[in-house]
């Protein structure tokens, strides 16, 4: 269904890649701005996808899985392959990716409809891999610069393979209000940035303080997860046990979840809890965008 903006409900952006994960049980769309995009909009949200496909038959499957999931996208087809991934599963269900480069997503125009959402957008979520290419990073940033002040502006930074440099990290801390990074990330991103080994709640003060960010989430896997505002608040929360199936999709729950949380005037801590809980319950579903349980979704009101 493409993108008709009826203001009545939050106007949720997902901003970068959208692509097939080729799983072990067979293909599924992904993409984390894309899951992004799909757990907003099941809390009640006009969420879009925007990103770019291919002029192919696996293009043709993308628009009809999008259909399928009731997600809203801007997708224009460009003269490149739809993007794929190839995923592989640890004994714990961890992936790890083998990312085709040369892709749609490589190549997303900035359009007219683009600027439009932009200027209408409540929050808008991206990420580093759709800007390993010069097209794609222009034009993810023209988005974002047509956001308004308003909007809550968040950074998954989703580091893959070489993908990213520092300068490109440094232009979206800069353009951000809030910063996603897990454990694996956090430690990358604090050597390049000169702050050492920091301790965690240390180094997230040392990026607040630098780039003026708002709050921080900082998730650590099987262990926990900490939320950390610029105002001082902390909440901490440990990772649920559960049987997991794989892990694809989880971290973008959470973001989801915790965006939805916040512009439904949610308190930090009670948004933090709903979101630990939405990603344990994705990591025992296959693929990136399972179906949420409504007991999750009632506890989000607009």
């Amino acid at each position: 269904m493409p993108y008709t903006n009826k203001k009545m409900r939050k106007l949720i952006i997902g901003l970068g890649e959208v692509l097939w994960d080729v799983l072990p049980e067979g293909k599924k769309l992904g993409g984390a701005p894309a899951n992004f995009a799909y757990f907003t909009q099941q809390f009640g949200n006009d969420a879009i996808a925007v990103s770019a496909i291919g002029n192919d038959d696996l293009g043709g499957e993308t628009i009809e899985a999008l259909n399928s999931n009731g997600l809203k996208f801007i997708t224009p087809r460009v003269n490149f392959p739809t993007g794929s991934v190839s995923v592989k599963l640890d004994a714990q269900g961890v992936p790890t990716y083998t990312i085709n480069q040369g892709v749609a997503w490589d190549n997303i125009p900035f359009t007219d409809e683009m600027e439009k959402a932009a200027g209408k957008c409540d929050a808008v979520c991206w990420g580093t891999l759709a800007q390993r290419s010069e097209t794609s990073r222009n034009s993810i940033n023209k988005f974002i610069n047509f956001t308004s002040d308003e909007c809550l502006r968040i950074f998954d930074i989703n580091l893959r393979g070489n993908f990213y440099t520092k300068d490109i990290i440094k232009e979206s801390l800069n353009k951000c209000k809030v910063l996603k990074i897990n454990d694996e990330e956090f430690p990358i991103v604090t050597e390049l940035f000169g702050y050492g080994k920091p301790a965690y709640q240390d180094g997230c003060q040392h990026f607040m303080k630098d780039f003026y960010i708002e709050t921080i989430i900082l998730t650590c896997g099987a262990t926990g997860s900490y939320v950390f505002t610029a105002n001082g608040e902390c909440s901490y929360i440990e990772t649920p046990k559960v049987k997991v199936a794989d892990t694809v999709g989880a971290g973008d729950s959470f973001t989801g979840t915790f965006c939805s949380a916040i512009l439904a005037n949610l308190p930090i801590k009670e948004a933090h809890r709903l979101a630990v809980e939405v990603s344990a319950y994705v990591c025992t579903q296959n693929g990136a965008m399972p179906k949420l349980p409504e007991d999750f979704i009632a506890r989000i009101s607009h």
